[in-house]
């Protein structure tokens, strides 16, 4: 990582002394040659930088989101619950090493969060099993994470290609509750809500009308899951789901737009509301497949629910 960032580095201001002296040189007699290699310059610079911002400045930083919905049948007791959400975590020894994760953790409990969930993607992607560091490693890093109401998760597909059942274990261990297809009742504020883990869409069966139905009737509850596309299968009684697996399309252009979009439905990052449904889908932390993020910096989000019209 070292090594690269300085040759990066070295190339960058290389680039840039070329350019320099390509503007301070004489134009001489064919003055279109020299615009056409100050107008190269610019774009080799310009290339060269958004590279190396992609590659190794923007996937190693870290913003806190903060997000507020608005759910028109959310108690008035639970009015101003703060969540923390997590995704996507993908450790891997590059970006997100164990002292990375150590930040993670300690950003996250600054936020001083009730409840905290993390929905799923811990394993590092295909491709890159040189760097991918096992459950029981990054799972006691994560037993740090505080929050009155519990720590909370669900599994992702890379979860499960990788073993989810390894995974749930090594966090269960360490204090995090993992909900494959079930329900928690959380008891808060002198009332109570649940939370409704559903299955990754990719990987395992489907059971969401089931799972939901452990909850009783005109109980207060909050789905997670990994990927956003079960939304639309919902039962009308969930008032908000929250979802990750998207990385917001992990490269964002400005105008363009993002490049890749995980979701059929092209739904990449923030909040939707359809169909009387809250949709929430964080960028999350990590990297997948190419250890990249441009115009998606990895994020903690910190989601407050109020009690009030839908919007």
């Amino acid at each position: 990582m070292t090594v690269t960032f300085v040759v990066a580095i070295a190339v960058l201001l290389g680039l840039l002394l070329f350019l320099y002296n390509e503007v301070r040189r004489s134009p001489g007699p064919a003055k279109w040659r020299k615009r056409l290699r100050i107008v190269f310059a610019a774009i080799v610079l310009f290339i060269a930088g958004a590279v190396f911002w992609g590659f190794l400045i923007e996937p190693g930083r870290l913003v806190i989101r903060e997000q507020t919905i608005q759910i028109g049948n959310w108690p008035q007791a639970l009015d101003g619950l703060r969540i923390a959400v997590l995704s996507d975590i993908h450790v891997d020894n590059w970006f997100i090493t164990e002292k990375k994760l150590r930040t993670i953790v300690e950003r996250t409990n600054q936020r001083q969060p009730e409840l905290i969930v993390i929905l799923g993607d811990y394993i590092a992607g295909d491709g890159r099993t040189k760097a991918r560091v096992e459950p029981e490693v990054f799972a006691p890093v994560l037993k740090d994470l505080r929050a009155p109401l519990g720590v909370y998760s669900v599994l992702g597909n890379h979860d499960w290609w990788y073993s989810g059942a390894k995974v749930r274990k090594a966090l269960e261990q360490n204090g995090i509750k993992v909900l494959e297809d079930q329900s928690a009742k959380v008891d808060a504020r002198g009332t109570s809500f649940w939370l409704v883990g559903l299955a990754d869409l990719w990987t395992r069966p489907q059971r969401i009308a089931d799972t939901v139905a452990t909850v009783p009737e005109g109980q207060p509850l909050i789905a997670l899951t990994h990927n956003p596309d079960i939304f639309p299968n919902l039962p009308q009684r969930v008032p908000l789901l929250l979802a990750g697996h998207t990385h917001g399309g992990q490269v964002r252009f400005p105008i363009i737009g993002p490049v890749v979009e995980s979701s059929k439905y092209g739904w990449v990052h923030g909040h939707l509301f359809a169909n009387n449904h809250h949709l929430f889908i964080t960028t999350g932390i990590g990297t997948s497949i190419i250890p990249v993020r441009f115009g998606l910096p990895p994020e903690i989000v910190i989601l407050t629910l109020k009690s009030g019209s839908q919007n």
